[in-house]
């Protein structure tokens, strides 16, 4: 079996498009059931961002894996194959478990160096376990991709390099309000301006998510007067509202409404920020116009919903001023590049090799295990043997001799399973494993059944650790 991951992020697709194929929970749940119940995959696991939807696999044929993958991504997305197969792009086996550390580590951001995709590659590997799709091979790789990306942030500075989406759309916000380009300048300096901008001003935060949550703190901490939260179950907003106003923390004034309450907030909010699992808009065209009426500044609108919040008909009114996902991604391609990304860069290639020599030794490990099982099964039938032949032996004498000859077996065996080991791990070492079950002629179904068992061992131990 290898890895495949096939997929469309804002690299390699518009905004239109993505926004089109975004996955709900439940489709992303059905996917990963189809995915299992398709021939060639094994194993799955999906993670879905407002600007990348990628499904992971463990496939035992390649293009029959491509074509499968391919095929229930546009199922379940709703759009079309033939529209969506030019924007997919694949990667398999090393070439796969790079992508992904490179992802875990900013480098395949829409803003370079963000931290917010570990929380989401968290929750991809945690949802992949409720759902018992991802086994060992994504259960390793998602908990590896993990913890590269922390190593990246903590030895290199790529958090210099890029911020969060929220904080580089509060950026574009305050860009448009000066007319200066928003991408020039130090950290500092641009902290400063949102700060500036923001102080005292009155914010509504549509949704109680991740996103919505980091937004809402982002906000606090620049000085807005008041954060209104407005989300669908009231306990998330209430929760929320909770943590802004502990006490020790920012000291903003917060509150929750329903979301039927939106329309009254918009007229008195001078900073909206949306993100929500919506499948159609929460804020129209009409309702932003109504709550522009007579206002002297115009009303500032964040959506970093995918697919989109904001009706985008307000970027063509004189009374508002909307960053969305698709102004990010036009942004960002002009934002600089940090020195530290070629560190990052050298982290990922090291930690992939590293990856790949593990698993290519945890392949033959079974084959290994079932071979010591068989010895001890030779040496305890020998020993029974012997038994029978001098039955006047003591127990004294019967364990010397039992012992030896398991010392015997063990120097035989030490040198050939530790070498197969370290040429296993080496590019190419798959067949060592096929070697080894052919010289000694072990039985297929014992070495599986180490396999399974390494398996639901591995896969207790993995749960809990994200």
């Amino acid at each position: 079996m290898s890895l495949l991951v096939v997929g469309l992020s804002h690299r390699s697709a518009p905004v239109s498009v993505l926004e089109r194929a975004s996955l709900s929970s439940d489709a992303r749940a059905k996917l990963l059931h189809d995915t299992l119940a398709a021939e060639p995959a094994a194993e799955g696991a999906v993670l879905a961002t407002c600007n990348r939807i990628e499904l992971y696999a463990d496939v035992d044929k390649f293009h029959a894996g491509v074509a499968e993958l391919s095929t229930l991504l546009a199922q379940h997305s709703g759009v079309g194959l033939e529209e969506l197969t030019p924007y997919l792009y694949v990667h398999y086996e090393d070439r796969a478990v790079h992508h992904l550390f490179s992802v875990a580590c900013g480098l395949d951001s829409m803003v370079v160096g963000e931290g917010q995709i570990l929380g989401q590659i968290k929750d991809a590997l945690a949802v992949g376990q409720d759902l018992h799709t991802a086994g060992r091979l994504l259960n390793d790789l998602f908990q590896q991709a993990l913890r590269v990306g922390k190593r990246a942030h903590s030895e290199t500075g790529i958090d210099r390099a890029g911020q969060s989406l929220v904080t580089f759309g509060l950026q574009r916000l305050v860009a448009g309000t000066d007319g200066t380009a928003g991408t020039a300048g130090t950290d500092t300096a641009h902290t400063t301006a949102v700060n500036a901008w923001a102080r005292g001003k009155r914010a509504l935060v549509i949704g109680a998510g991740s996103m919505s949550s980091l937004a809402a703190a982002t906000l606090a901490r620049a000085g807005v007067a008041e954060i209104v939260i407005a989300n669908r179950t009231a306990a998330r907003a209430d929760r929320l509202v909770e943590i802004l106003t502990e006490p020790g923390g920012t000291g903003v004034a917060a509150r929750a409404v329903e979301m039927v309450a939106v329309g009254d907030e918009l007229t008195r909010a001078d900073i909206v920020v949306s993100c929500t699992g919506a499948t159609g808009l929460v804020l129209t065209g009409d309702e932003i116009e109504a709550a522009t009426q007579g206002r002297t500044e115009p009303l500032h609108l964040l959506d970093l919903a995918m697919p989109r919040d904001i009706d985008a008909a307000a970027h063509r009114m004189p009374g508002a001023r909307l960053v969305d996902i698709e102004s990010l991604a036009e942004a960002s391609a002009d934002a600089p590049m940090a020195a530290d990304v070629d560190q990052v860069r050298t982290i990922v290639s090291d930690e992939v090799a590293a990856f790949g020599a593990a698993q290519r030794a945890a392949h033959i490990t079974p084959t290994v295990v079932a071979l010591r099982a068989m010895a001890a099964d030779v040496v305890a039938g020998e020993v029974a043997r012997l038994e029978g032949r001098l039955p006047d032996l003591d127990d004294k004498q019967r364990a010397e001799i039992t012992q030896t000859v398991r010392r015997v077996v063990d120097k035989l065996l030490h040198a050939p399973t530790v070498r197969v080991k370290q040429l296993a791990s080496e590019p190419g070492g798959a067949g060592y494993a096929d070697a080894l079950r052919t010289l000694f002629d072990l039985d297929p179904e014992t070495v599986a059944s180490v396999s399974r068992a390494d398996l639901n061992d591995g896969d207790v131990k993995n749960r809990g650790r994200v």
